[in-house]
């Protein structure tokens, strides 16, 4: 009943925008010359501008005065680099999606985007996720889509093929692979022809991480932890010894993203250590095989420290250099995002892969099995945010660094020097103390 009443009164202050601020903006006179244009900037790849679209045909069926276009853009360090140059060089969409945490600390927030506290879905925001698009200055981004897990997506068939329990040891999952291998499945998928793709064992172990040191993270923001101490250096450890086990599909170096949804979807292998994202890909390309792929976070040592983490969602950010009419369009076009319509398009186009970060949104009862999984973890508490959303630093070169220690090119120790080494650079551009 809250939720309903956030979404009537977030509907009326929307409508009631529109006809008082609109219409000073055009004078009230109304005709084709009162109309209001800007542009929406989202990244291309998944279901990214096929959910753009949709999102502004029904955002132009309430509001037919606002005109909005749509640019698309390539993701990761290509996507990171361009946005970085609009921003600086004034030429940024009035309207554009981007990551939340460590990502948007980088673009400079107090200097580039434009508050938006005072709106209404403000304050159905989640804890968490406001600390990952504000600054001491006030909130800056509303939710797209609902957050996500890192950890193991799992064949469902072969584990009651093989009569497994989901294990929540690191000794436990290494059994398990042993029966996979012996029964002649591939155990583990990697996928490094997509290089993102190899952090997952170093990223997704981090809620194991401070489970067993609260502090890391803010040791790690002030240079008084590193990767190549313990705990951090386990999730190097895992890839490797996964690797020398001999677990991995034979053509992990060139596989890519989509061939390892295919292969734990369809049971070609047993498990993905991947975002739980991936199931809306699983949801597009293998619809029939969507119940048949579960999760479970990757297993610490001790099973008592397991636990999933979690990575909240990207956010749509307004640039400072929007302003006047457009400004008013803009602020009304993202808060359409977060209203009823544009929860149930959320939905629609993105399978929701973990919860909603804003209350203004619900998870739909017929959630994939792997969300199921994730939500039991995070119902018992036993869930926590990933590294980038507790500190700014994020070396660049971590997807490489893993690569080499998940194909046997560097030792779990080298690589987590070289990921401490690869951080300072970034920590010093930032400004912070004792870098």
């Amino acid at each position: 009943m809250v939720v309903g009443n956030r979404r009537r009164q977030l509907a009326v202050a929307v409508a009631a925008s529109a006809a008082l601020g609109l219409a000073a903006c055009s004078g009230g006179g109304g005709g084709d010359g009162d109309s209001v244009e800007i542009t929406f900037l989202t990244q291309t790849g998944g279901t990214g501008p096929e959910w753009a679209e949709a999102l502004i045909e029904a955002f132009n069926e309430e509001h037919p005065e606002i005109t909005v276009t749509l640019n698309t853009q390539p993701g990761g360090t290509e996507g990171d680099n361009l946005v970085k140059t609009k921003l600086a060089t004034g030429e940024m969409e009035d309207v554009f999606t981007y990551n939340s945490g460590s990502l948007f600390q980088a673009i400079n927030p107090d200097q580039n985007l434009v508050p938006l506290t005072d709106e209404e879905w403000a304050d159905t925001l989640i804890e968490s996720m406001v600390a990952v698009v504000s600054t001491d200055n006030g909130i800056y981004g509303a939710p797209t889509g609902a957050s996500q897990a890192g950890g193991i997506l799992y064949n469902i068939p072969i584990y009651e093929e093989l009569g497994l329990e989901v294990p929540t040891s690191w000794d436990d999952f290494m059994a398990n692979n042993q029966a996979i291998a012996d029964a002649g499945h591939t155990p583990v998928i990697q996928t490094y022809g997509d290089t993102w793709t190899s952090q997952l064992f170093v990223l997704g172990d981090f809620a194991n991480v401070a489970a067993q040191d609260p502090d890391w993270a803010e040791e790690y923001t002030s240079n008084n932890r590193r990767y190549v101490d313990q705990p951090a250096l386990q999730g190097f450890l895992n890839q490797q010894e996964v690797y020398e086990a001999g677990f991995f599909n034979e053509n992990f170096a060139s596989a890519l993203f989509d061939d390892g949804v295919r292969m734990v979807a369809t049971g070609e292998g047993a498990h993905y250590p991947i975002l739980t994202g991936a199931t809306s890909t699983i949801a597009q390309n293998f619809p029939d095989n969507l119940g048949d792929v579960g999760f479970f976070p990757l297993p610490a040592q001790d099973a008592a420290d397991t636990r999933a983490t979690i990575w909240l969602p990207n956010a749509a950010y307004i640039p400072s250099t929007t302003e006047g009419e457009e400004l008013e369009a803009a602020k009304l076009f993202v808060a359409f995002i977060n209203s009823p319509e544009g929860c149930r398009l959320q939905t629609e186009f993105n399978v929701p892969a973990g919860p909603f970060a804003t209350s203004l949104c619900e998870l739909p009862s017929d959630v994939p099995r792997a969300t199921q999984d994730l939500q039991t973890w995070v119902d018992d508490e036993l869930a926590g945010p990933a590294l980038e959303f507790l500190s700014p630093i994020k070396g660049p070169n971590l997807e490489n660094i893993t690569v080499q220690v998940g194909s046997g090119i560097s030792t779990a120790e080298e690589g987590a020097a070289l990921y401490d080494d690869d951080v300072v650079k970034q920590a010093q551009q930032l400004g912070l103390e004792g870098w």
